[in-house]
């Protein structure tokens, strides 16, 4: 095996042509290998597998700096890398993250896993060279779907302007997670139908050189684009088109299920789960397209990840204009709901915790200073499920529960989701966010509320004495199982409280529970710091109540 032999790109120099295509092969072999019993990011990388080959070839990998946008297309890089035993061997699958990692390798320069931020990195890197006259290259790779992100227009346009070397590596699979939305993408199809000769070019308007790439899987076509704009002293942009998946039949025809996948059988491409099982997801595109039927109004909004609201390709296309797919634009998203909401119509914006990260200037600004009554569903906000201190989802608590005029639930089980949910969309006093209860779908008996704009107003489940839990969304469950302990091996009957509002306090049950509680014992799944129990515990910080907040996470 070639691929055996490579400790560090250097070693990739004295392959012949020949040997380089067995490597490739030989790359695609151990990915495949890999991911079908790990799971990770399969299509992405599969389809880069060349370009990295003939990347690490051309430049001199760490002196010159490649930087790869969201780390989805890494994996080769760090097979090349000094990292290939992470790729060969199961006993070290672990050893390395699904993202660069500068602390595993001096040719990894940042920590990467959120998308559309290569190219403001690669600027930084280029301004400091020109600052100290160093001579590197600076490479930024970059997909198309991560152009629609705006901190990647923010990174080309000051790129133009710089004017000096840093090379922009555009990977054109014709994909997002999902198929790509937005206007830019009309102008990537004219680039490719024109073999990168159309008069009409984005990246030429803002003011960088341009190369087209049309075979981006052939090794010897992209090791001569390369060397054509390495040590260039001006931007360019290397448009290469590559099939996402290549190589893997399954991942070729199956685009968006190969993004990201958990382990699956490599002589079918089925998943090695059984699955069937109830998920949030899916519930939540049942529920909304069920409302779209009735409701003309009601416009579910994703911030290119579909899926996170159970909109397949099939419902997708039955939602029809009742669904708007902005791209990986998170900002845009909740801006846009907010205009929505203004107008008068009923926007929901699904997206994953980790994402709406992204997002504070518009939530806080665009959305909740203006009131307007658009409903956001977060998911994955909880500890479980994040492999990657890239894609943590348990920051949406102190992010979120602290903007004034925002109403943020948390419900503790599908049935409670669905009654906030249906609550949220049809009021029009605030703007709303549900937090999505946890991984697992929880079924608990009723009866729920369907009316929440009492607002923080908490609901006591059991009524007991001496300590008081109030136990958070998706922890209702530990917080029972906690006073039923409490109960059986101490004694002691404790309050149950199911606090449903993470944003605001219910100030007359608190001041009920100093009467006859000596404690209060808060329970929530995100970060302790900053997050509800704080809250409880500044209230009671004057009184003689003791406080004791628990969490799965303290930063």
């Amino acid at each position: 095996m070639y691929l055996e032999k490579i400790d560090a790109p250097q070693d990739l120099r004295g392959l012949t042509t020949e040997q380089l295509h067995a490597l490739a092969d030989e790359i695609r072999e151990a990915l495949l290998r890999k991911l079908s019993v790990h799971g990770g990011h399969i299509g992405p990388n599969l389809g880069m597998v060349e370009a990295t080959i003939a990347l690490h070839r051309v430049f001199d990998s760490p002196k010159d700096k490649i930087i790869y946008d969201v780390s989805h297309q890494s994996y080769v890089h760090k097979m090349l890398t000094g990292r290939r035993k992470a790729f060969l061997d199961p006993a070290d699958y672990d050893e390395v993250s699904g993202y660069t990692n500068p602390q595993e390798s001096e040719h990894d320069h940042f920590t990467i896993g959120h998308t559309s931020t290569s190219v403001s990195l690669a600027c930084g890197l280029a301004k400091a060279r020109d600052l100290r006259g160093g001579s590197e290259n600076v490479i930024a790779v970059i997909g198309d779907g991560s152009l629609s992100g705006g901190e990647a227009y923010e990174g080309l346009s000051n790129a133009g302007e710089a004017g000096t070397n840093l090379i922009v590596v555009v990977n054109d699979n014709e994909m997002s997670i999902a198929e790509n939305h937005g206007g830019l993408y009309a102008n990537l199809r004219e680039l490719r139908e024109s073999d990168g000769k159309a008069p009409c070019n984005f990246f030429r308007a803002l003011g960088l050189d341009y190369l087209y790439v049309k075979e981006g899987n052939d090794i010897e076509a992209l090791t001569a684009a390369f060397r054509q704009v390495k040590d260039t002293p001006r931007p360019v942009v290397v448009h290469i088109r590559t099939l996402k998946g290549k190589g893997y039949a399954p991942a070729e025809r199956q685009k968006e299920r190969f993004h990201w996948g958990m382990p699956f059988d490599l002589a079918t491409g089925e998943p090695k789960a059984a699955g069937g099982g109830e998920d949030y997801c899916d519930l939540t595109g049942r529920f909304l397209l069920e409302r779209m039927r009735t409701q003309p109004e009601l416009v579910a909004i994703t911030s290119g990840t579909p899926a996170v609201m159970g909109f397949t390709p099939e419902r997708r296309r039955e939602a029809g204009r009742q669904l708007v797919d902005v791209g990986i634009a998170e900002e845009h998203a909740v801006a846009l709901a907010s205009g929505i909401a203004k107008a008068g119509g009923r926007p929901v914006y699904g997206v994953y915790s980790t994402f709406i990260q992204r997002c504070y200037d518009q939530l806080s600004q665009d959305l909740c200073i203006n009131g307007n009554p658009a409903v956001i569903a977060v998911f994955m906000g909880t500890a479980a499920g994040m492999n990657d201190a890239t894609h943590l989802g348990f920051f949406d608590i102190p992010l979120l529960a602290n903007i004034p005029n925002l109403v943020y639930l948390a419900p503790t089980c599908a049935e409670e989701y669905f009654a906030m949910l249906d609550w949220a969309i049809r009021q029009r006093e605030h703007p709303v966010a549900v937090r999505v209860p946890g991984a697992a779908v929880v079924h608990r008996p009723g009866p729920f509320d369907t009316e929440y704009g009492e607002l923080n107003r908490y609901r006591v489940e059991r009524r007991g004495r001496e300590v008081a839990i109030l136990a958070l969304g998706s922890f209702h469950a530990l917080g029972e199982e906690t006073a039923d302990r409490l109960k059986t091996e101490a004694g002691i009957d404790a309050t149950l409280v199911n606090p449903r509002y993470i944003t605001g306090l219910d100030e007359e049950l608190l001041e009920e529970l100093l009467r006859d509680h000596r404690a209060v014992v808060t329970l929530e799944d995100g970060s302790l710091d900053g997050g509800f129990g704080e809250k409880i515990a500044r209230r009671y910080g004057p009184t003689p109540m003791r406080v004791l907040n628990l969490s799965l996470i303290h930063i």
